[in-house]
C-alpha cells in the first residue's frame, strides 16, 4: 500500500480497525479521516503507520504531521525516507502536542528532527544553553554583564523561541532514550540549566531596558545574583514548573565617578529582576515560559524583592523559620553575578547545616510534611503524583531531613539533587543500600511520570489523568524506546499504585525515625578523640572513660560500612547506654555484640532505622548481665527487639510442635536433645527480652518460662523412650507420666528455676508391675541425664534444667516412680498433711495423658478432701511456723526476704493452699494449681475480701517480679530485695519504675508486704 496506489483517502479506507488499534489509535474513525487528507496523497502510508507505532499518542502525532506537511511539504519526504531518521519526529510529536505546535509556529527549528533517537543520549551543557539564549537577544555571551541589543516584545519572543528550541532538543533525546527512567536525572539537569540560561538572557534584556532609565555606568556597577531554589537550584527541574528564585544585590567599586548608594543600587536591581521576569512571563505572540517565583525570599511577599548579602545573613541569623533552612538546602547561583552568587552560597551554608540543632527542628519538618498532605483537596488526593502519600514529596522530604540531620558533620551528603543525595546517604550508611536503591528507582519513575504528563501539553500539573485514553498515552510515553509494548492505562495505574505503596511505607519508616530527632541534638564530634570527649563521657556517667574511649575507637575505626554507620550513631547510642545502670558494662557488651555481628546488614539497619529496638538494646546491655550473656552468643535475637510480636512468649502447643519437628530430623539422642535444649535457651532469651523491654507482665513471664520447661521435659522424655524402648526393639512395658510440682506445677517458675516433679507409670496389659517400674525408672533416669549432660558442641551460656524428684512419697528413700495404684495406697495409708498440701500444685507435665487423668482423680481426693479436720489445720499452721524458723537463711532480713520473709511468696501461697485444702471440695474454682487464679476464686466464693485478695496479689506479683529481676540483673538467683543501690535500680526499671526510683521500689515492697503479712496472719491463723 505505497504512495502511488490511489489517493490517501482511498488507501485509508482499506486500513482495518484492528491495525489502527494495534498501533495505538484511541479514535479509529477520526484516525481514518486524518489518514485520508489529501496532504498525505504522496506519503507512503505503510511507513507512516510504522512510524506512528513509535508515538505515545498516534492520534496527536498524525494530526500534527498532516498540519506540518500542509505548511511544509518537505515533511512528507521525511516520512517516506529512512525510518530510523523519521523516528525522532514520530516520538516527539506523539509525546508532546505543545512542542508540535511550537514547530508549527517556528518552522526554522524543524532541523531538530534530524536528531536520531537511538543515538547515545547526550545533553548540551549549561554554557551551550546560556550562549544560545544570550545570542538570541543580541547579547555578547563573553561579556561580564551581557546586555541585549533588543528590548520589548521582539526580544521576549526571540528569547522564548530560543528557549523552546532548547527544550525541544532535550525532549527529543528524552523520548528517544532506551531507558527513560535512567535518563531522567539528565533531563532535570538540562531543564534547570536551560531555565538558568533563560533567566540570564532575561537579565540581559532587562539591563538594556534599565539603561534607558538610568545612566549605563550606574547600571553596570550594580551586581545582581539570581539564586535558584527548589528544583531549579537542585538541577532537577520539570518540563513546566515555577522557577523559585532569590535575588542578592551588591555594588561594584567604581572605576571613576561615584557608585550608586545602597538604596539606588537596590532600586536598579529591583528593576532588573522585574524586567527579567517580564521577559519570561509577559503574554505575547510566543507564549510565556513559566512563572518566576520570588516568594521564598526573606519575609516572603512582604519582604523587599532584592536584598544585600548582609541583609540576607542578618535575617537568617535572627528571624528565619526552620522550613526556610530546608528550602535553602537547594540554593544555587544560576544567573547574574557568579562571584556574588558564590558568596551568597558560602554565607548561608552554615545556617543550613546547623539548622537541625534548632529545638524541635525534626518535629517541625515532619509536621510540615503532614500539613502538605492534609491540605490536598480530597478530590485530588488519590491523583497527586507530587504531594500525595507515596508521591515525590515523600521522597524529597525524607532525603532533605536526613541530609539536614547528618550533613552537620558529614559534608559528603551536602548535595542538592535528590538523586545525588540518595546515593550519598546510602554510601554514608544513613539509609540501607536496598532502601537507597528502592527510593532512587521509584523517585526516578515518579519524576518520569510527572515529566511525561506535563510534556504532552506543556501544562503545569502533578495529577494523574482520569481519562483512560490519556492514561494510555502516558503509559506508552514512559515505556521507553527500547520496546514497543504498548502498555495500557490500567497497567500504568497498577504500577503507580505499587510504587506509591512502597514509597509511603519507606517514607513513614525512615522519615519518622525517632532516632533522627535524637541525632539532631547529638554532638557533631562523632570521633570522640579529644580531652573534651573524655569529659563528656564522664558527664554521661562512664566511670572508666579511657576504657570507654578504647571501645569507641574500636567500634568506629576504619572505612567499613559498619564503622561509618556507628560513627554516626555513637553519640546517641552512648547516651542511651549511659541511661542504663552500668554504662561501662553496657558499652563493653555493645562492642562484643557489634564485633560478633560484623557487617551484618540487618543489625546495622536495626540500629539506624528502629529507634525503639536500638534504645532497648542499649539499656538492656547496660543493665542485664543475664540477657547480655545470652545475646553475646545469640546476637541474631536482637532482631526481635524491633518486632514486638516476635517477643511474645510462645504457647505450649507451638513449642511442642517445633520440638517434635526437631525430633523427627534428629534420630540420634545426643543430636535430638541438643536441638531441644537450644530451643529452650532461645525461648528463655525471647522471654527475657520481652521482660526487659517492658512488653511482658509478671504472669506472662512465669507462664512462658513454665511452658518452655514443660515442652523441654516432654521432648527429653520422648527421646529417652525412643532410645530405650524402640531403638533396640525392646518391649514398651509401661505408660509413663511426669507430674509437675511446686512452682512448675503452678506455672509460676522464674529464670533458671528447678523443676520439682514426681514420676508415675501404669503397667501395660500383660506386664509385671516390677518390670514396668524398672523400665520406667531407667527411662526417667535417662531423661534427667539427657537434660543435664554436656552437649557437643556445647550450648554456650545455657542454664541446664535441674530435675528435683524429692517431693515424691517417702522422699529420697522412696521409689523413683510409682503406679497410680501405689500413689493411692500410699496417700491412703501414710500420707501426711504437708504432702496433701504439696499436691495442690500437682499437674500433668509430660507423658501419657490417660495416666494423668487417673492420677489427678487420686490427687483430688487428698488435696480437695470432703472433710478437712481441725487436726490437719493445726498441722498446716505448725508446718508454716516451722518453715519460717528453720528455713530462713542465716542472717537474712525477714523484711527483705522474697520467698520466706514477711508477707512474701510463702505467706501468700500457704494461705491460698490452705483455702484449697479447706474448700476445694466444694468450690470448683479453687481446683487450680495457679496461685493468682485461686485467689480470684476465693473472692468469688466469699472466702476472701476483695481488698485482702488485692493486697496478697500485689505482694506476690511484686516479689515474683523482683525475684526475676535479680536474675536479669546479675545472672544469679537471689531471694532477697537487692541491697546494692545499682542492682535495686536495675530491678526497679525492669518492673516498670521510672529511672531513679530504686528507693521507691524498696518502700513499696516493705509497705505492700507489711500489709500482706497482716492479711496472712488474720486469715491463716485466725487472728
Amino acid at each position: 500500500m505505497g504512495a502511488t496506489e490511489g489517493t490517501a483517502k482511498e488507501r485509508a479506507e482499506k486500513i482495518s480497525a484492528k491495525r489502527l488499534i494495534s498501533i495505538g489509535f484511541a479514535d479509529v474513525t477520526n484516525a481514518r479521516r486524518w489518514l485520508g487528507f489529501r496532504e498525505l496523497d504522496d506519503v507512503d502510508l505503510e511507513l507512516l503507520l510504522d512510524g506512528l507505532a513509535h508515538a505515545a499518542s498516534p492520534d496527536a502525532a498524525l494530526q500534527l504531521i498532516v498540519r506540518l506537511i500542509e505548511q511544509h511539504p518537505e515533511i512528507a519526504k521525511r516520512v517516506n525516507g529512512d525510518p530510523r531518521k523519521s523516528e525522532t519526529m514520530f516520538r516527539l510529536l506523539g509525546a508532546s502536542e505543545a512542542l508540535g505546535e511550537f514547530l508549527l509556529r517556528a518552522p526554522h527549528n524543524l532541523d531538530l528532527l534530524d536528531i536520531e533517537p537511538q543515538d547515545k543520549p547526550g545533553h548540551d551543557n549549561a554554557d551551550v544553553f546560556r550562549d544560545a539564549l544570550l545570542e538570541s537577544v543580541g547579547a555578547d555571551p563573553g561579556s561580564e554583564t551581557p546586555t541585549a541589543t533588543e528590548t520589548g516584545a521582539e526580544a521576549y519572543k526571540a528569547l522564548r523561541v530560543a528557549y523552546r528550541r532548547g527544550i525541544t532538543k532535550v525532549a527529543i533525546r528524552d523520548v528517544g532514550a532506551l531507558d527513560p527512567v535512567d535518563y531522567m536525572p539528565s533531563v532535570g539537569r538540562q531543564l534547570a540549566d536551560l531555565a538558568g540560561a533563560a533567566i540570564e538572557a532575561g537579565l540581559a534584556v532587562a539591563r538594556a531596558e534599565a539603561n534607558e532609565q538610568w545612566d549605563q555606568s550606574l547600571v553596570d556597577q550594580v551586581r545582581l545574583a539570581v539564586i535558584g531554589m527548589g528544583k531549579c537550584g537542585a538541577r532537577e527541574l520539570n518540563y513546566i514548573s515555577d522557577v523559585d528564585v532569590v535575588y542578592v544585590v551588591d555594588v561594584k567599586a567604581a572605576d571613576q565617578g561615584e557608585a550608586p548608594d545602597e538604596q539606588l543600587a537596590t532600586e536598579i536591581a529591583t528593576s532588573l529582576a522585574s524586567g527579567m521576569a517580564r521577559a519570561i512571563m509577559t503574554s505575547g505572540p510566543e507564549p510565556a515560559l513559566w512563572e518566576v517565583d520570588a516568594n521564598l525570599r526573606p519575609e516572603g511577599k512582604d519582604g523587599p524583592l532584592v536584598r544585600t548579602l548582609d541583609s540576607h545573613v542578618r535575617y537568617y541569623k535572627r528571624w528565619a523559620k526552620s522550613w526556610e533552612f530546608q528550602a535553602l538546602l537547594k540554593a544555587r547561583a544560576i544567573a547574574g553575578d557568579s562571584q556574588l552568587g558564590q558568596r551568597y552560597e558560602d554565607a548561608i551554608a552554615p545556617f543550613v547545616w546547623s539548622s537541625a540543632e534548632r529545638e524541635g527542628f525534626v518535629e517541625s519538618v515532619q509536621a510540615m510534611r503532614r500539613r502538605v498532605t492534609d491540605n490536598i483537596p480530597e478530590a485530588d488526593r488519590d491523583r497527586q503524583i507530587k504531594l500525595g502519600p507515596g508521591g515525590l514529596r515523600d521522597v524529597e522530604f525524607t532525603v532533605q531531613l536526613l541530609q539536614l540531620v547528618h550533613g552537620r558533620s558529614d559534608e559528603t551528603v551536602r548535595t542538592k539533587a535528590t538523586t545525588d543525595s540518595l546515593v550519598a546517604l546510602s554510601a554514608g550508611g544513613y539509609i540501607s543500600r536496598s532502601d537507597g536503591e528502592e527510593f532512587h528507582r521509584n523517585y526516578r519513575w515518579l519524576r518520569l511520570l510527572e515529566h511525561r504528563i506535563q510534556l504532552f501539553r506543556m501544562r503545569r500539573t502533578h495529577l494523574m489523568p482520569r481519562d483512560e485514553r490519556e492514561l494510555s498515552v502516558v503509559a506508552r510515553s514512559v515505556d521507553g524506546a527500547g520496546e514497543n509494548r504498548h502498555p495500557t492505562g490500567k497497567v500504568l495505574t497498577e504500577d503507580w499504585t505499587k510504587v506509591k505503596r512502597t514509597v509511603r511505607t519507606m517514607h513513614e519508616r525512615i522519615f519518622y525515625r525517632p532516632m533522627l530527632a535524637a541525632l539532631a541534638n547529638a554532638p557533631t564530634d562523632t570521633t570522640l578523640t579529644t580531652e573534651s570527649a573524655l569529659d563528656r563521657l564522664a558527664a554521661l556517667g562512664y566511670q572508666d572513660t579511657k576504657a570507654a574511649m578504647r571501645h569507641i575507637e574500636a567500634l568506629s575505626r576504619g572505612v567499613s560500612r559498619r564503622a561509618e554507620i556507628l560513627r554516626t550513631l555513637l553519640p546517641v547510642l552512648l547516651d542511651w547506654i549511659a541511661q542504663g545502670v552500668d554504662p561501662d558494662a553496657g558499652l563493653l557488651n555493645f562492642r562484643k555484640i557489634s564485633e560478633a555481628m560484623g557487617n551484618t546488614p540487618w543489625f546495622l539497619r536495626l540500629l539506624r532505622d528502629s529507634n525503639a529496638a536500638a534504645e532497648r538494646l542499649c539499656q538492656i546491655l547496660s543493665s542485664s548481665r543475664y540477657v547480655s550473656d545470652l545475646l553475646e552468643t545469640s546476637p541474631q535475637a536482637i532482631a526481635w527487639l524491633g518486632d514486638d510480636p516476635q517477643l511474645r512468649p510462645r504457647a505450649l502447643d507451638e513449642l511442642a510442635k517445633e520440638m517434635r519437628t526437631q525430633l523427627q530430623r534428629h534420630p540420634e539422642p545426643e543430636e535430638a536433645i541438643r536441638a531441644i535444649r537450644q530451643i529452650r535457651r532461645r525461648e528463655q532469651l525471647r522471654i527475657a527480652l520481652a521482660d526487659t523491654s517492658g512488653l511482658a507482665s509478671v504472669e506472662s513471664v512465669v507462664t512462658g518460662l513454665s511452658n518452655v520447661d514443660q515442652a523441654t521435659v516432654m521432648g527429653a522424655l520422648y527421646i529417652a523412650q525412643r532410645e530405650l524402648c524402640e531403638g533396640d526393639d525392646k518391649e514398651n512395658l509401661a505408660d509413663l507420666m511426669v507430674v509437675a510440682m511446686g512452682r512448675q506445677g503452678g506455672r509460676e517458675i522464674g529464670y533458671g528455676s528447678d523443676a520439682d516433679v514426681m514420676y508415675a507409670f501404669e503397667p501395660r496389659d500383660g506386664a509385671e508391675s516390677s518390670d514396668a517400674r524398672s523400665q520406667a525408672e531407667k527411662i526417667f533416669a535417662r531423661m534427667v541425664q539427657l537434660l543435664k549432660m554436656p552437649c557437643k558442641p556445647p550450648i554456650i551460656a545455657e542454664r541446664t534444667l535441674e530435675i528435683d524428684n524429692d517431693l515424691r512419697p517417702e522422699g529420697k528413700q522412696g521409689p523413683m516412680a510409682r503406679s497410680v495404684e501405689s500413689f493411692a495406697q500410699y496417700y491412703d495409708r501414710w500420707g501426711q498433711t504437708w504432702e496433701f498440701q504439696a499436691l495442690t500444685r500437682a499437674r500433668y507435665m509430660a507423658g501419657n495423658e490417660d495416666v494423668a487423668t487417673a492420677l489427678v482423680r487420686v490427687f483430688d481426693r487428698f488435696r480437695y478432701p470432703a472433710d478437712f479436720t481441725d487436726r490437719q489445720l493445726i498441722d498446716v499452721r505448725r508446718m508454716k511456723a516451722r518453715v519460717e524458723s528453720e528455713r530462713m537463711p542465716r542472717g537474712a532480713d525477714p523484711n527483705r526476704q522474697l520467698k520466706l520473709g514477711r508477707g512474701g511468696l510463702s505467706d501468700v501461697e500457704w494461705l491460698v493452699q490452705l483455702l484449697q485444702l479447706q474448700h476445694g471440695h466444694k468450690v470448683e474454682g479453687l481446683r487450680t494449681t495457679s496461685t493468682l487464679a485461686a485467689l480470684e476464686a476465693a473472692v468469688e466464693a466469699d472466702l476472701l475480701a476483695p481488698q485482702d485478695a488485692q493486697v496478697l496479689k500485689s505482694a506476690w506479683t511484686l516479689a515474683t517480679a523482683i525475684r526475676n529481676g535479680n536474675v536479669l540483673r546479675s545472672g544469679r538467683s537471689s531471694d532477697s530485695v537487692p541491697s546494692r543501690r545499682v542492682d535495686l535500680e536495675a530491678v526497679a526499671r525492669w518492673i516498670g519504675y521510672e529511672p531513679g526510683s530504686a528507693s521507691q521500689l524498696e518502700e513499696d515492697y516493705l509497705r505492700i508486704t507489711r500489709q500482706s503479712r497482716t492479711v496472712f496472719e488474720r486469715v491463716f491463723y485466725g487472728h
